[in-house]
């Protein structure tokens, strides 16, 4: 029993020796087969997320605001001044023009009439006639550019109205740059036509003194004619009357 105990104890030592011997290689074979497996999983793992970062939509910058309602309102009534503006530019430039010609005309018909009043009693009835038809196709003339002028100022108010409703569009939707360039050319171009048809009446006023003179000086040339032709009625009654004795 004795032999058996010892031999038994020597095969245990002889195991444990031998155990001790294979333990550092099946430890270095573990870490190696620990890091084998970790290195593609840790690479498996970043690529991953990568692809889930890409995944993620970023949104783009912007300014803050520039897409909103309020700024596409803003921006489309000021091309809504701008037009409006070009526009009431155009018919003052239009209306201006079409009333200096019609004062032009008026001071030319004035003309006539001081003329006429300066050659009278220099003429004989031809010339008269001739300087009567020119006074005619001057009235004539005027009266066009009249109708001319007052057509265009039409076309002028309802553009002034657009451009007033336009500057108050924009102040209500807070462009108050546009809205105050509007409100300034419109106070321009009332000042530039308001010029202008002072000019056209003062015009009016000298062609209505001279009409005044020509009335006046008509009604002079009057009596006498009547004179004449009340005389040649006496004078014809009278021979009637002796005839008939």
């Amino acid at each position: 029993m004795a032999a058996a105990a010892a031999a038994g104890s020597r095969w245990l030592r002889s195991c444990c020796a031998l155990l001790r011997q294979s333990l550092p290689v099946l430890a270095s074979g573990r870490t190696r087969c620990v890091a084998r497996l970790r290195g593609p999983w840790s690479k498996v793992a970043v690529l991953g997320f990568g692809i889930s970062l890409s995944a993620i939509p970023i949104a783009q910058k912007h300014e803050p605001g520039s897409l909103s309602n309020e700024a596409l309102i803003r921006r489309a009534v000021s091309l809504v001044t701008d037009s409006t503006g070009t526009l009431l530019s155009q018919t003052t430039y239009a209306l201006i023009d079409a009333l200096t010609e019609y004062t032009t005309a008026v001071y030319t018909l004035v003309s006539l009439y001081q003329n006429y009043k300066q050659l009278l009693g220099k003429m004989n009835t031809k010339e008269e006639d001739a300087v009567w038809q020119v006074i005619i196709g001057a009235r004539v003339e005027m009266a066009a550019k009249k109708q001319e002028y007052l057509k265009l100022e039409s076309r002028w108010m309802s553009a002034l109205r657009l451009s007033e409703m336009a500057a108050e569009a924009a102040y209500q939707s807070g462009a108050d740059q546009a809205s105050v360039s509007t409100h300034n050319h419109i106070q321009l171009v009332k000042t530039q036509v308001q010029e202008v048809r002072q000019l056209s009446q003062k015009a009016e006023t000298k062609l209505a003194e001279a009409q005044t003179e020509e009335l006046l000086h008509l009604k002079e040339e009057e009596p006498p004619l009547l004179a004449e032709q009340q005389e040649g009625s006496t004078e014809e009654t009278h021979e009637a009357y002796l005839r008939e004795d």
